[in-house]
C-alpha cells in the first residue's frame, strides 16, 4: 500500500513511518525541515502544509491509496500562543485533506484528541457529547466534523490520549519531558486530581496502521492505554522505574483547586472507553507497565541521568 503521511518527523507520525515500513507498506512523508531524517519512509517531501497548493500538488502526483494526518499543533499552550497557524494546521489542512480524499476515493485516518471532552463524565465513549474546555480541543473537534462531513465514505478519526514512548529528538514525550526538568534542575508540578490513560506512540502507530489496512472501520474510534492514572502517579512509577531518587528527581503534587484558572481549560478526567475499536484490531491496549519496559534514557539527558 502507498500511503502519503503527513507530520512524518512528529512523535506519532515518524512511530507510524516505522511500523507501516515493517509491515511491508510504502509510505512518502511530509516533513518540516528538509535536513531531517525519518527512519521507515521510502520518500520524504520539505513543505509547508498550509500552502494548499503544494499539498493538491504532491497528493495528484502519488496518488496514495491511504492519507495518514498526524500533522497538527498538538500543544495547547501553543494553540492559545499563535491560534492562526494553529487553526492552520488543526482544521484548515485536515478539512483540504478530506476532500481531496474524497475525491481521489482515497482512505483518510486522521487524528484528533481526547481533548474534546471536558474531563467531568469520565469514562467517555465514542458517542458521548463533546464540550473541550480549551482551543486545541475545540480546533481538533472542528477538525473531525469537517473531515466527515466531507469524506464519510473514506475517513476514520482516532482520539489518542496523553502519548509515552521514546521520541525522534528525545524530547517529545511524558517521560523525556520529566527527564528534561530533572536535568535542567526544576521540579515539575503535578496534579493528583488529574487523570490521563496513556499508552506509547508506538501502540497508537500500530493502530494507525491497521487502520490503513481495515478500510471498512468509520467514523470516529478511541485508543488508549489500560490505566486511568494521576499525572503524580505516571511521574513516581516513572522515576521509580529508571531508579532515581527523589532528591535528583523531584516533584511537587498539587490539586486543580490550586491553580484555578489554569485548570479551567485542563480536563480532569480523560478516561476513554476503547470500544468499539478494541474489540476489532490485532493491536491490544497497553498496561503502564508494559509501556514502562519500552522506555530508554532521552539521548539528550543520559550524560546527567549516568551521574545520579
Amino acid at each position: 500500500m502507498k500511503i502519503f503521511l503527513t507530520g512524518a518527523s512528529g512523535f506519532v507520525g515518524a512511530a507510524f513511518a516505522e511500523a507501516a515500513h515493517r509491515r511491508g507498506h510504502r509510505v512518502i512523508g511530509v516533513v518540516r525541515q528538509a535536513p531531517l531524517s525519518v527512519p521507515g519512509l521510502a520518500q520524504q517531501l520539505s513543505f509547508d502544509l498550509t500552502d494548499s497548493a503544494a499539498l493538491t500538488s504532491a497528493l495528484f502526483e502519488h496518488f496514495p491509496d491511504t492519507i495518514v494526518n498526524c500533522a497538527a499543533v498538538a500543544e495547547p499552550a501553543q494553540c492559545e500562543t499563535d491560534p492562526v497557524r494553529s487553526e492552520a494546521l488543526n482544521v484548515a489542512l485536515p478539512t483540504q485533506l478530506a476532500r481531496l480524499a474524497n475525491h481521489l476515493s482515497t482512505r483518510l485516518v486522521h487524528l484528533s484528541t481526547e481533548q474534546v471532552f471536558d474531563g467531568t463524565a469520565a469514562p467517555y465513549a465514542v458517542d458521548s457529547r463533546p464540550n473541550p474546555v480549551n482551543l486545541y480541543g475545540r480546533q481538533k473537534l472542528l477538525s473531525e466534523r469537517a473531515v466527515h462531513a466531507a469524506a464519510s465514505a473514506f475517513a476514520v478519526t482516532v482520539r489518542p490520549p496523553l502519548l509515552t514512548g521514546n521520541s525522534l529528538a528525545g524530547r517529545r514525550s511524558l517521560h523525556e519531558r520529566l527527564f528534561a526538568d530533572w536535568a535542567a534542575g526544576k521540579t515539575p508540578r503535578l496534579y493528583r486530581d488529574e487523570i490521563r490513560q496513556p499508552c506509547t506512540a508506538g501502540s497508537l502507530a500500530e493502530v494507525l496502521v491497521e487502520l490503513c489496512e481495515r478500510t471498512a472501520v468509520r467514523g470516529v474510534v478511541h485508543w488508549a492505554g489500560t490505566e486511568p492514572l494521576a499525572r503524580d502517579e505516571l511521574a513516581r512509577r516513572i522515576r521509580a522505574h529508571f531508579k532515581l531518587s527523589e532528591k535528583s528527581a523531584p516533584i511537587v503534587v498539587i490539586a486543580r483547586a490550586d491553580t484555578p484558572a489554569e485548570s479551567a481549560t485542563r480536563p480532569a478526567n480523560l478516561t476513554l472507553d476503547l470500544q468499539p475499536l478494541a474489540g476489532l484490531l490485532k493491536t491490544q491496549p497497553e498496561s503502564f507497565e508494559a509501556q514502562l519496559d519500552q522506555f530508554v534514557v532521552p539521548p539528550p539527558f543520559r550524560e546527567w541521568y549516568h551521574a545520579q
